[in-house]
């Protein structure tokens, strides 16, 4: 093995003629490249020759893409310490583009002896793990994009969750091949219903390579989420059927290509390796102590923030410089326009706690290959101190599950809730404005990936998830659900007419507030997970999309649609900044004003006990040149009989236009309508 110019650029980089391989393995005291054919029989072990600061490399030449390797690190075994060395466990390059295969379970992957009682001290192990852990395979040269970008304005940005698997495994214009792929979400129909629906970006559950727990395989089931990553730069094997890096990219040109984004969502707060007694299938084999945060008082034991076993180190520069390289592999060579960061206060976490200006953070935030690219958090782990909402700097926008939890609690008709919900659907303020954010900071959203789809919602007051193999005892307890009478799936007609306005009420609560929408893809048609709020592992028909549900209501995705399409259309409904109720232009009327249905000003005493009243936008134009304003007016009736609402008038020469309702109305004069019990409408001033 020869030296190369870039010896030290981590992962296996070929240069025309061979191959650079470089790991970062700053303990160790040997690191032995292996080579294996594609069928996973070994070739040839080098040792790595050179070592500078920590960065164990050589060069082979005559390698090329194609090739499969992993590594065996030799170094001090004491668990005690941290240190988990064991060259009988073959490892994954953290910086791999490719992995042949998933993990095969077996007892050869620990690097302890698991006959030895877990409260003994741990024994080394001699199995070799070889043939059940995927092997790297070296890939070719960057794939940049073919596509241009759309950059969809923050403004305009509505995103849509789905998982790949479970999005296309039933799609009936996506064919057998394809399903379950990478392949399948750039189908031509798929997109085409995408951009018809009017989503501008699609937000990808995870499709880092992952690794199903090993209890769930004793329980025949996968990993259906993703939430469980073993490399952060090879996407999933189970997701494309040849070359992961080209299918990837083809997806993502085809999505472009039809004028949507690509946010991704990763999880860089921890690894599949677990705590102490998991498996050794990288990093932990590689350098421990470089990537896991450990217990000061006890080096040997893992900190556990994430409540998966291990936590990544967010003050090793190993870890930042993976994150940092990782997010701009993701950008740059694979096309993608955004992240979406699995419990992100992990990223900003020190001994202390967490800092909204931690070095990762900062690093990400000014990375100037990241620059345009949305970054997204999920401001709460499971540690101390863990929820963090309203807390990152303005480059972040983030999850607001108080924006869920307060407009499920209104809806259903919880007391006390209409100041709250008036807060949420004025873009969240109170969380975020203090902070120097604007609305788009909050990513609204009423259902997600994590918890009942919004079918489910109105269907159960309980959860269902027997068939996790838990007993029950997983997902949330607090869904703000209700069932409205029945348990689940009824034939009552009335009460699945109330079920299917609710769901709208909900809907128009999200696409007409101030903020980011978010919607989970399936929502807008009403599909069901059977009442299984954490279907992480139900990689089945419980889990995946049921299409057949379009046919079923096919007006119920039309009036989504016109919900999409009428915040797209008037900027009153998606502001850049926060509104406060000023007058504008001498019109004498504010540009946000919360009333009663009867028009007037809301009393201490109706902000706490009324369900039913009234938001109105103003756009003042510039009245000396005699220019219409432009306003719209949200009509919100949570109560349980009808109510009857008088719009203000706004000058002597417009109407008011219904733009949209979640039920028939009674609206037969310009300025006045009555809504029904538990429903909502929009009006437009032309």
């Amino acid at each position: 093995m020869s030296n190369l110019e870039n010896a030290t650029t981590l992962g296996a980089n070929w240069d025309g003629d061979g191959v650079n391989f470089a790991l970062l393995a700053a303990g160790a005291s040997r690191v032995e490249l292996c080579l294996y054919d594609e069928s996973g029989q070994p070739q040839t072990c080098h040792d790595l020759p050179h070592c500078d600061d920590g960065i164990f490399h050589g060069y082979i030449p005559g390698c090329r893409p194609g090739q499969h390797y992993g590594y065996r690190v030799h170094g001090p075994y004491d668990p005690a310490a941290g240190l988990f060395y064991n060259p009988s466990k073959l490892l994954i390059d953290p910086y791999a583009r490719l992995l042949s295969g998933p993990v095969t379970w077996s007892d050869a992957l620990y690097g302890h002896d698991l006959s030895v009682a877990i409260e003994k001290p741990m024994r080394r192990s001699l199995l070799d793990s070889a043939a059940f852990v995927p092997k790297a395979i070296v890939s070719d040269a960057r794939w940049l994009a073919s596509c241009p970008r759309p950059r969809i304005p923050w403004s305009e940005t509505i995103i849509y969750e789905l998982n790949v698997r479970g999005f296309t495994m039933r799609h009936p214009a996506i064919t057998e091949q394809d399903r379950g792929r990478f392949s399948g979400l750039k189908n031509k129909q798929v997109l085409e219903y995408l951009k018809a629906l009017g989503v501008t970006s699609i937000e990808l559950m995870p499709v880092h390579a992952f690794v199903d727990e090993s209890f769930l395989s004793d329980r025949g089931l996968r990993n259906y989420w993703g939430y469980n990553s073993i490399n952060f730069f090879a996407p999933e094997t189970r997701l494309y059927s040849a070359n992961g890096v080209q299918e990837f990219r083809e997806m993502v040109d085809g999505i472009h290509d039809a004028g949507l984004e690509v946010i991704l969502d990763v999880v860089y707060n921890h690894t599949a390796e677990g705590g102490k007694h998991g498996p050794t299938l990288s990093f932990r084999g590689i350098d421990n102590l470089a990537y896991y945060r450990m217990l000061s008082e006890s080096p040997g034991d893992y900190v556990n923030d994430t409540g998966c076993g291990n936590t990544l180190d967010a003050d090793s520069p190993a870890v930042q410089n993976l994150v940092v390289d990782s997010l701009r592999y993701w950008s740059r060579d694979m096309g993608v326009d955004g992240f979406r960061f699995d419990l992100c206060p992990i990223l900003g976490r020190s001994a202390t706690g967490f800092d909204t200006h931690h070095a990762l953070l900062s690093k990400i935030e000014n990375d100037p290959l990241l620059a345009e690219t949305k970054l997204i958090a999920e401001p709460w782990d499971v540690g101390p101190g863990g929820y963090q909402l309203g807390h990152f700097s303005p480059r972040w926008s983030e999850w607001n599950d108080q924006f869920r939890d307060s407009v499920r609690r209104f809806w259903r008709g919880d007391d006390a809730e209409a100041a709250t919900l008036a807060k949420r659907l004025h873009g969240s303020a109170d969380i975020f404005e203090a902070g120097g954010r604007a609305p788009r900071s909050s990513i609204n959203f009423v259902a997600s990936h994590d918890g009942f789809t919004l079918h489910d919602v109105v269907s159960y007051e309980h959860r269902h998830n027997l068939d996790n193999g838990e007993e029950n005892r997983d997902g949330h307890q607090h869904n703000y659900s209700c069932n409205y009478g029945t348990e689940g799936p009824t034939e009552h007609t009335d009460l699945n007419q109330l079920r299917r306005r609710q769901r709208l009420n909900m809907l128009s609560s999200l696409l007409l507030a101030q903020g980011t929408p978010m919607l989970l893809g399936g929502d807008e048609f009403g599909n069901s997970q059977s009442g299984n709020n954490n279907a992480y592992a139900q990689d089945n028909e419980i889990g995946w999309i049921d299409w057949s549900g379009m046919d079923e209501d096919p007006e119920f995705l039309d009036a989504v649609r016109q919900l999409i399409w009428l915040r797209r259309n008037h900027e009153l409904l998606r502001h850049n900044d926060y509104r406060h109720g000023h007058k504008s232009n001498g019109s004498g009327h504010p540009d946000i004003n919360w009333l009663t249905p009867a028009g007037a000003a809301l009393s201490a005493q109706q902000w706490k006990h009324d369900r039913a009243l009234m938001l109105i936008l103003t756009e003042t134009g510039d009245t000396t040149h005699d220019a219409r304003p432009a306003a719209a007016a949200i009509l919100i009736n949570a109560a349980l009989g009808n109510v009857e609402f008088k719009l203000p008038a706004i000058d002597s020469k417009g109407n008011w236009r219904l733009a949209f309702a979640s039920c028939e109305i009674d609206h037969k004069k310009t300025n006045r309508c009555r809504l029904p019990d538990r429903s909502s409408a929009c009006f437009l001033y032309e």
